[in-house]
């Protein structure tokens, strides 16, 4: 039987934290500060980064190490020999915030009361890798993050607890993303504290309205001006900070940052035409209506406020990008 329908948590369970980026961080912080048992951290191998190629550590182990902490970095936490060393430290529960690796059945049936996993996203929508730039890209008005109870499938096990939060229109997917992270902190505590009273109120999802996140790619950042204005509204604060949301002009990439959808006409408009440039931003003609981007980047240039850009490179009027 599930000992999530038998049994209450320990008041202070036996954790092994299972995550790699900085989104994990202020969950990991919050079960040490809450005084929380964690038996180790587990999170990815050092990996080179930049153009140096420099082994660079995850941000988790980072704050592991500043917490004291011990830390395993497999290559695959689902191989037998690493399940084993898991096994041997007798933990009530594993904890997993954006780890990056497919947890297998082995590990997962290790503690008695399995594994959590904290997820950006209301369950079962948006289930995957990506699901801050997807809600963001498809303009969607709420999001949240979702404790589940994980099986082997991708984000499909039953559902503990939720808390949704609004997404402003000119929000960006980094700055939700901050959010959620922050929320996260405060967020496991509460799902613990009620797991120990029996208070979980415990729902399969409902597979029938799953969505899906998959990874972002760098191609899918490329804006077609005849698209609504809310698409590529979408689409520039999504892939910001990265990859950046790009367009051409003079064929050169160009990425766009700080988007906001203003009123105007564009009956026999032209896609991608810059309309008017001003201090806070470029409008340009989109499908259906105009957009003011509020900052600019060149390929291998720094992101600047419209202003500063123009200054450096200026923008005619009726110039179209995307050519």
């Amino acid at each position: 039987m599930n000992p999530l329908e038998t049994k209450h948590l320990p008041e202070k369970p036996r954790v092994i934290f299972f995550g790699t980026p900085p989104f994990a961080v202020p969950t990991l912080k919050s079960l040490v500060g809450k005084g929380h048992k964690v038996l180790g951290v587990v999170t990815q191998p050092d990996r080179p980064k930049g153009r140096g190629r420099k082994l660079m550590s995850p941000p988790i182990k980072q704050a592991a190490l500043e917490l004291g902490l011990h830390i395993m970095q497999p290559e695959k936490a689902s191989d037998p020999g690493f399940c084993s060393r898991i096994a041997a430290l007798l933990p009530d529960l594993l904890v997993v915030v954006a780890f990056g690796q497919i947890l297998k059945e082995n590990l997962l049936e290790i503690p008695m009361w399995g594994a959590l996993n904290i997820h950006a996203s209301l369950l079962p929508r948006y289930r995957g890798a990506a699901p801050i730039q997807w809600a963001v890209l498809n303009n969607e008005p709420r999001t949240g993050l979702s404790a589940m109870r994980m099986d082997e499938g991708l984000d499909t096990g039953p559902v503990l607890y939720q808390e949704d939060i609004p997404i402003p229109e000119n929000e960006t997917a980094g700055e939700l993303h901050d959010r959620l992270s922050s929320m996260a902190g405060t967020f496991i505590l509460t799902v613990l504290e009620d797991w120990t009273k029996g208070e979980l109120n415990i729902k399969e999802q409902d597979d029938s309205l799953a969505t899906y996140a998959p990874k972002i790619e760098r191609h899918m950042a490329l804006i077609d001006w005849s698209r609504s204005v809310a698409a590529i509204h979408g689409q520039i604060r999504a892939f910001d900070p990265w990859p950046g949301a790009t367009t051409t002009l003079a064929g050169k990439q160009l990425k766009l940052f700080s988007s906001r959808m203003v009123p105007g006409d564009v009956q026999g408009g032209v896609p991608g035409r810059v309309a008017k440039t001003g201090n806070t931003g470029i409008v340009v003609e989109a499908g259906d209506g105009l957009i003011e981007v509020g900052a600019l980047q060149h390929a291998g240039k720094k992101r600047l406020p419209a202003n500063e850009f123009l200054r450096g490179f200026p923008l005619a009027e009726g110039i179209v990008l995307g050519e």
